[in-house]
């Protein structure tokens, strides 16, 4: 299918929004992305986009709304099928551990950076981080099983899994800063470590992965903005 008009709702410091712009760059997609400053107000196009859940990302093809990334991604998978590198697996079994450890990192482990966030307490905080370290340690083993022995988990080339965890990056970089631990260690997640250098690099990632400096700034601001509107 011929590229049309294709526009990204999002905010540059929006994992989830990194990653639709990821695929659409793997599969060389020329779109709009239109900056919404959703943690201010949520524009009326964005609630006319998504009116169930009311949020970001939402991706406009042919002035049709697509929502919630991970079905995003799929759908730009299947109808850009013949540009670029397939996102996920061809192969039944690898496809369906793709979704897996997908639904894992948006579930199970990225969770843990909003409830280390909201924590209170040395004890808590400490329990949690020790979730971090034992999610990146299965994700590690995840990395060897699919990436089998090459450069990214789906193989040669950036594909799900890729996508899905490396959108996370910028806000892992940024926890570990806070916290003074590496989550991705050379030592305990040699292939994690190698991973994360190979995929900021990529052409699909390289200008979509924020810095942690500029996230972390993004972070206190808007922090500063909801302390003084309570």
């Amino acid at each position: 299918m011929a590229t049309s008009e294709v526009q990204v709702l999002g905010a540059w410091a929006s994992p989830y929004s990194n990653r639709v712009q990821m695929a659409l760059n793997l599969k060389s997609i020329e779109h709009e992305f239109i900056e919404e400053k959703f943690y201010i107000d949520k524009s009326e196009r964005l609630l006319k986009a998504n009116p169930v859940h009311k949020k970001i990302p939402v991706l406009i093809h042919d002035h049709k709304s697509i929502c919630e990334s991970l079905i995003i991604i799929q759908y730009i998978d299947e109808v850009w099928i013949g540009n670029g590198p397939s996102i996920l697996p061809s192969d039944p079994y690898d496809r369906a551990l793709a979704r897996f450890w997908a639904a894992y990192i948006d579930e199970k482990y990225f969770p843990l950076f909003k409830e280390l966030e909201k924590a209170s307490g040395d004890e808590t905080r400490a329990a949690i981080i020790g979730k971090m370290l034992e999610g990146s340690m299965l994700l590690e083993e995840a990395f060897v099983k699919c990436g089998k022995g090459k450069d990214f988990f789906c193989g040669d080339n950036v594909g799900y899994i890729d996508i899905v965890l490396g959108s996370c990056l910028g806000w892992i970089n940024v926890t570990e800063s806070m916290i003074g631990v590496k989550l991705f260690d050379e030592t305990r997640t040699p292939g994690l470590a190698g991973w994360a250098e190979r995929f900021r690099s990529h052409n699909a990632a390289k200008n979509v992965v924020p810095e942690p400096q500029k996230l972390l700034e993004f972070y206190m601001t808007v922090q500063g903005m909801k302390a003084s509107s309570s």
